[in-house]
């Protein structure tokens, strides 16, 4: 299984997805059709009144889609398979197999020097080792080995935009298969961030284009991605978490694109088989963090699906948070979580299904009936969507790691709960800062007995951890780092209180939410 090597050409996946799109078009009426075009016209001349980065090829493609919406069916589709192969330019890029390898062998050292380098220059300087600062776990041997066999579908957290580029350099650091990802188009807006994505497997992903033929273009290419044996990564939360909480509910129809392609490969009479890898991220600090808990708390419906101007929109900024987060010692964990199959069953070394009970099931005859004969059935797969999806977000919980400045944070903003018990969490964000002030003591202690408690959950499997010994360290700790970056302080020491910091310890405190954990329980 060759991987990313198997994307053909851009005019040849063009052909590809114009086929599929065409096929969809053959079961709607003229009706239908005159819609379906009709939406796409509405939505995109309603989103160029305040876009004026669209090519002038796309911009005709929309002229000749305008005239033809007035003239016969035959038009119409024409029409939509020019906006096709327009959309398909636009997300493919151009992977080069010479570049990539080049690529995957420096990628270590290049991506902690690209978060850590003030100028580009020093992307290959001098010798530096990644490993300590960023950790990858889980269990890699595993997926090597099933890696050589099936289609890796990489599910992961999604806290920040440096995600998928430090989870490139996980598989690099693991020798795992590289991967296709998709790629928000305002992220190319990072000249560094831009290379390395435009060729290490990066497809562009234009999330302002809300028409139903561009979606639909976006799905076929992962269906055929899938299809022609391509690794994939995608964060199934759909975009980065606001609140810093683990994801609880994910978006069923990215978990449906991979599941479909592998139906059709065994109606088509090969030998295919995915499995889903969940992915576990857990940052000290995230380097977009005021940016998100602030849309997060914004009046409900005002909060931005897209976000564009962020601190990672910034390269100095970008810069500034890699030389000074990444310098202290394990800032950044990656960890993979075991294989599931396209219903939640965990698998073997070997990639076989195997039930809860234990035993070994044949996961074919989830979607074929009795002689073998693949059987689509949308309702069904819905079902087995949600199982999938509710085992995925149980990873997360189980390999969350829980660090310093979460529980430090987790603590403090207990506390100022209790404190003021009739607040919601905007009015306690709006607080003066002498109402925030908590007594260091009380702190500590509840830093101490938060500590037991995840202890405990660790041994039972609920979560991990990588915490100091002792909750006055565990404190020192989520201080340093802390005031290591953010503009405005998540914690800080006033004499004998420390003063929390509104809505960054909000955010950071999150990542402990729904495990139970609570100040009253004796440790």
């Amino acid at each position: 299984m060759s991987g990313i090597y198997n994307l053909p050409p851009t005019h040849q996946l063009s052909q590809a997805l114009q086929r599929r799109t065409n096929q969809l078009l053959q079961s709607y009426t003229d009706d239908e059709v005159f819609m379906y075009l009709a939406d796409t016209l509405y939505k995109e001349r309603k989103r160029l009144e305040d876009d004026q980065t669209a090519t002038m090829e796309y911009r005709k493609a929309l002229q000749t889609a305008s005239r033809a919406i007035h003239r016969n069916r035959g038009a119409i589709i024409s029409a939509l398979m020019n906006l096709v192969n327009a959309y398909t330019h636009e997300i493919h890029n151009h992977f080069s197999p010479r570049t990539y390898k080049i690529a995957a062998k420096v990628l270590p050292n290049a991506l902690t020097r690209l978060l850590t380098a003030a100028q580009p220059a020093q992307l290959f300087g001098a010798d530096f080792d990644p490993k300590s600062r960023i950790i990858v776990q889980g269990p890699v041997d595993k997926l090597q080995k099933l890696s050589k066999s099936h289609v890796l579908v990489y599910v992961p957290t999604h806290l920040s935009n440096l995600d998928s580029p430090l989870i490139g350099y996980a598989l690099a650091a693991a020798e795992l298969p590289p991967v296709i990802y998709g790629a928000g188009l305002n992220l190319f807006s990072n000249p560094l961030m831009s290379f390395f994505m435009s060729r290490l497997g990066a497809y562009t992903v234009d999330r302002r284009k809300q028409n139903r033929l561009y979606k639909n273009v976006l799905k076929d290419y992962a269906i055929e991605a899938t299809m022609r044996q391509c690794h994939s990564l995608f964060f199934p939360g759909g975009t980065r978490s606001r609140s810093g909480k683990i994801e609880s509910k994910l978006k069923k129809g990215l978990l449906g694109t991979p599941i479909h392609a592998w139906q059709e490969t065994i109606a088509n009479g090969k030998n295919l088989e995915v499995l889903f890898v969940p992915c576990t991220l857990s940052f000290s600090l995230t380097l977009e963090a005021e940016t998100l808990i602030t849309d997060s708390l914004a009046e409900k419906g005002k909060s931005r699906f897209i976000i564009t101007d962020d601190e990672f929109s910034e390269t100095k900024t970008l810069a500034n948070f890699g030389r000074k987060v990444l310098n202290l010692d394990s800032s950044v964990y990656v960890r993979f979580g075991d294989p599931l199959d396209i219903a939640g069953n965990s698998v073997t070394a070997q990639g076989e299904s195997i039930d809860p009970t234990g035993n070994t099931i044949n996961r074919r005859e989830y979607v074929t009936d009795r002689h073998g004969a693949v059987v689509f059935d949308k309702q069904r797969d819905q079902v087995y969507t949600e199982i999938l999806a509710q085992k995925i977000t149980a990873s997360y919980k189980k390999d969350n790691i829980a660090l310093a400045t979460h529980l430090a944070a987790f603590s403090a903003w207990q506390l100022l709960s209790e404190k003021h018990p009739r607040l919601d969490d905007i009015q306690k964000v709006a607080l003066q800062p002498q109402e925030r002030r908590i007594k260091t003591t009380d702190l500590v202690s509840r830093i101490d007995k938060i500590h037991q408690q995840i202890i405990r959950a660790k041994s039972q499997g609920r979560i991990c951890e990588e915490l100091p010994k002792d909750a006055q360290a565990i404190l020192q700790s989520a201080l340093l780092r802390f005031g290591s970056f953010h503009r405005s302080r998540c914690l800080m020491i006033r004499g004998e209180h420390v003063e929390v910091g509104s809505k960054l310890a909000l955010y950071y405190g999150n990542r402990l939410q729904g495990y139970g954990f609570t100040g009253t329980e004796k440790t």
